[in-house]
């Protein structure tokens, strides 16, 4: 079997499969994660710094279409963010989940630290801006980008929009202490998702981003909720269920607005 065969043969199945599923229990079942990711195509591209990244890409049924650069947790690029790739597609977007971790994947919190912590800043926003890069000049895209990230990835969702201006930006709990002249730097408004009993990514922080930004002159959502950390994640113990739709709905809305 040829490998274009292949891949429409997986694409076929994981449509099958998760039809009609809502976002959160594809995300939930990692039976139906891996589905899901089966459809999404493998990309790499020599980013602007010469070295080689891989990431994975939806496309949609129709073109041209927006664009949206997922940027995965800290536990790297799983099934679970390829879902979410997946899902944005059906929603009329290309959904290109980026790596910043070269391939390395892990389930176990002490390694997704180490992981995290081993990241160099200059080669993952080198990362970061070459797709915004090529995905902008991607055949079917129509030349309006956005980003989405959560926990380690909604920091990068923010970095990614500082280092390549797009048109959207959505953090879910990521680190947004930025200084002003780097907030400066970003051309379309930011959606910021963070919860009350986060220890890290706290009131403090997010107060200090919400002043920089207005000092920018950018403009900010900030939307907050009675949750923890990861919130949004199916597969986390803090899952709040209730909370991770209505941020997932305003999400949606958010792009939909913008792009």
């Amino acid at each position: 079997m040829s490998e274009l065969a292949r891949r429409q043969l997986l694409t076929g199945m994981a449509i099958s499969t998760v039809a009609g599923l809502p976002l959160a229990a594809i995300l939930a079942d990692s039976r139906l994660a891996h589905a899901a990711a089966a459809g999404l195509e493998d990309v790499s591209i020599v980013t602007a710094g010469g070295r080689t990244v891989k990431a994975a890409l939806a496309v949609p049924t129709r073109t041209p279409a927006p664009a949206i650069v997922l940027v995965h947790e800290w536990w790297g690029l799983n099934d679970q963010i390829k879902s979410v790739a997946a899902e944005l597609a059906k929603k009329g977007y290309f959904g290109l989940a980026i790596d910043l971790y070269g391939g390395q994947v892990t389930d176990q919190p002490d390694r997704a630290r180490a992981l995290m912590q081993g990241v160099d800043a200059t080669a993952a926003t080198d990362t970061a801006a070459s797709w915004v890069d090529w995905v902008r000049r991607r055949e079917g895209v129509n030349g309006k980008i956005g980003t989405v990230g959560w926990c380690f990835g909604g920091g990068w969702s923010l970095n990614a929009s500082i280092a390549a201006p797009v048109d959207a930006t959505v953090v879910y709990y990521g680190r947004v202490n930025q200084p002003v002249e780097q907030l400066k730097r970003l051309k379309g408004p930011v959606l910021g998702h963070f919860a009350t009993r986060d220890q890290w990514i706290n009131k403090k922080m997010v107060s200090g981003f919400e002043a920089a930004m207005t000092e920018a002159g950018k403009k900010l959502t900030a939307h907050w909720y009675e949750a923890d950390h990861a919130f949004a994640n199916p597969t986390s113990a803090r899952y709040d269920e209730a909370d991770a739709k209505l941020a997932w709905d305003r999400t949606l809305a958010f792009f939909k607005a913008n792009l």
